[in-house]
Protein backbone atom coordinates (compact mmCIF):
# COMPACT_ATOMS: atom_id res chain seq x y z
CA UNK A 1 0.00 0.00 0.00
CA UNK A 2 2.86 2.75 1.01
CA UNK A 3 4.46 1.96 -2.85
CA UNK A 4 1.13 2.84 -4.51
CA UNK A 5 0.61 5.64 -2.53
CA UNK A 6 3.83 6.89 -2.81
CA UNK A 7 3.54 6.21 -6.66
CA UNK A 8 0.25 8.31 -7.26
CA UNK A 9 2.16 11.06 -5.16
CA UNK A 10 4.41 11.25 -7.28
CA UNK A 11 1.98 10.71 -10.30
CA UNK A 12 0.44 13.37 -8.76
CA UNK A 13 3.35 16.03 -8.54
CA UNK A 14 4.46 15.06 -12.35
CA UNK A 15 0.81 15.95 -13.47
CA UNK A 16 1.33 19.76 -11.38
CA UNK A 17 4.45 20.21 -13.27
CA UNK A 18 3.12 19.17 -16.63
CA UNK A 19 0.00 21.37 -15.93
CA UNK A 20 2.39 24.18 -14.86
CA UNK A 21 4.66 24.07 -17.91
CA UNK A 22 1.76 23.62 -20.48
CA UNK A 23 0.17 27.16 -19.10
CA UNK A 24 3.77 28.63 -19.18
CA UNK A 25 4.38 27.12 -23.14
CA UNK A 26 0.60 28.34 -24.18
CA UNK A 27 1.06 31.83 -23.41
CA UNK A 28 3.61 32.33 -26.72
CA UNK A 29 1.41 30.94 -29.32
CA UNK A 30 -1.57 32.92 -27.92
CA UNK A 31 -0.53 36.01 -27.27
CA UNK A 32 1.41 36.06 -30.40
CA UNK A 33 -1.89 35.39 -32.50
CA UNK A 34 -3.59 38.14 -30.48
CA UNK A 35 -5.75 35.72 -28.47
CA UNK A 36 -6.46 38.24 -25.49
CA UNK A 37 -9.10 36.91 -23.61
CA UNK A 38 -7.94 33.30 -24.03
CA UNK A 39 -4.25 34.95 -22.59
CA UNK A 40 -6.14 36.68 -19.83
CA UNK A 41 -8.08 33.26 -18.91
CA UNK A 42 -4.26 32.22 -17.99
CA UNK A 43 -4.24 34.32 -15.10
CA UNK A 44 -6.88 34.07 -12.18
CA UNK A 45 -9.56 37.17 -11.82
CA UNK A 46 -7.56 39.17 -10.08
CA UNK A 47 -4.34 37.74 -10.85
CA UNK A 48 -1.29 40.73 -12.36
CA UNK A 49 0.99 40.78 -14.78
CA UNK A 50 4.19 43.26 -14.06
CA UNK A 51 6.62 44.29 -16.71
CA UNK A 52 9.48 46.51 -15.80
CA UNK A 53 7.97 47.53 -12.79
CA UNK A 54 4.98 48.51 -14.89
CA UNK A 55 1.56 46.60 -13.49
CA UNK A 56 -1.59 45.28 -15.45
CA UNK A 57 -3.97 43.98 -13.05
CA UNK A 58 -7.01 41.69 -13.85
CA UNK A 59 -7.93 39.95 -16.54
CA UNK A 60 -9.36 42.94 -18.39
CA UNK A 61 -6.10 44.84 -18.50
CA UNK A 62 -4.40 41.58 -19.32
CA UNK A 63 -6.71 41.58 -22.22
CA UNK A 64 -6.48 45.45 -22.93
CA UNK A 65 -2.53 45.40 -23.26
CA UNK A 66 -2.99 42.30 -25.84
CA UNK A 67 -5.47 44.56 -27.84
CA UNK A 68 -3.36 47.60 -27.14
CA UNK A 69 -1.32 49.24 -30.07
CA UNK A 70 2.22 48.15 -28.77
CA UNK A 71 1.18 44.67 -29.09
CA UNK A 72 -0.85 44.46 -32.43
CA UNK A 73 2.09 46.41 -33.96
CA UNK A 74 4.29 43.50 -32.78
CA UNK A 75 2.05 41.34 -34.41
CA UNK A 76 1.68 43.05 -37.38
CA UNK A 77 5.76 42.84 -37.86
CA UNK A 78 4.74 38.99 -37.02
CA UNK A 79 6.19 38.61 -33.36
CA UNK A 80 7.08 35.12 -31.64
CA UNK A 81 7.63 35.14 -27.76
CA UNK A 82 9.62 32.24 -26.69
CA UNK A 83 9.52 30.86 -23.14
CA UNK A 84 11.91 28.81 -22.37
CA UNK A 85 11.13 25.53 -19.93
CA UNK A 86 10.27 26.55 -16.75
CA UNK A 87 12.17 25.46 -13.16
CA UNK A 88 8.59 24.40 -11.53
CA UNK A 89 7.80 24.38 -7.30
CA UNK A 90 4.72 23.39 -6.29
CA UNK A 91 3.70 23.84 -2.92
CA UNK A 92 0.05 22.06 -2.71
CA UNK A 93 -1.95 24.33 -4.53
CA UNK A 94 0.28 27.08 -5.18
CA UNK A 95 3.49 26.57 -7.48
CA UNK A 96 6.23 28.50 -8.56
CA UNK A 97 7.89 28.84 -12.35
CA UNK A 98 10.84 31.17 -13.50
CA UNK A 99 11.80 30.82 -16.70
CA UNK A 100 13.75 33.22 -19.35
CA UNK A 101 11.81 34.34 -22.40
CA UNK A 102 12.76 35.75 -25.99
CA UNK A 103 10.88 38.36 -27.82
CA UNK A 104 11.44 38.57 -31.16
CA UNK A 105 9.85 40.33 -34.29
CA UNK A 106 9.94 40.98 -38.24
CA UNK A 107 12.04 43.06 -40.30
CA UNK A 108 10.78 42.11 -43.33
CA UNK A 109 12.94 39.18 -44.84
CA UNK A 110 14.61 38.09 -40.96
CA UNK A 111 13.58 38.73 -36.85
CA UNK A 112 15.26 40.87 -34.67
CA UNK A 113 15.40 40.30 -30.94
CA UNK A 114 12.50 42.81 -29.22
CA UNK A 115 13.53 41.37 -25.70
CA UNK A 116 15.46 39.05 -23.57
CA UNK A 117 14.04 38.55 -19.83
CA UNK A 118 13.79 36.62 -16.80
CA UNK A 119 10.06 35.65 -15.73
CA UNK A 120 8.65 34.71 -12.19
CA UNK A 121 4.98 33.27 -12.15
CA UNK A 122 3.35 32.42 -9.24
CA UNK A 123 0.31 30.16 -9.41
CA UNK A 124 -2.63 28.77 -7.37
CA UNK A 125 -4.67 25.79 -8.28
CA UNK A 126 -8.45 26.80 -8.59
CA UNK A 127 -11.20 24.15 -9.34
CA UNK A 128 -8.49 21.72 -10.93
CA UNK A 129 -6.59 24.23 -12.75
CA UNK A 130 -3.05 25.71 -12.30
CA UNK A 131 -3.91 29.36 -12.94
CA UNK A 132 -1.30 32.32 -12.68
CA UNK A 133 -1.91 34.89 -10.23
CA UNK A 134 1.32 36.80 -10.53
CA UNK A 135 3.57 37.08 -13.24
CA UNK A 136 6.66 39.64 -12.77
CA UNK A 137 8.96 39.85 -15.72
CA UNK A 138 12.11 42.13 -15.97
CA UNK A 139 14.38 42.69 -19.03
CA UNK A 140 17.41 41.02 -18.99
CA UNK A 141 20.93 43.48 -19.17
CA UNK A 142 22.74 44.01 -22.14
CA UNK A 143 26.20 44.16 -20.55
CA UNK A 144 28.37 44.73 -23.87
CA UNK A 145 27.75 45.28 -27.36
CA UNK A 146 27.33 42.31 -30.22
CA UNK A 147 29.81 40.50 -30.90
CA UNK A 148 31.82 40.60 -27.74
CA UNK A 149 33.31 37.63 -26.29
CA UNK A 150 35.42 39.49 -23.62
Amino acid sequence: MTTDTNLSARLAALEDRAAIAGVVASYGPLVDAGEADRVAALWTEDGSYSVDGSVMAGRAEIAAMVRGSHHQGLIRRGCTHLLGAPTITVDDDSATATCQSVLMAGTGDAYEIVRLSINRFEFVRRDGHWLIERRVTHKLPVTGPAGDTA
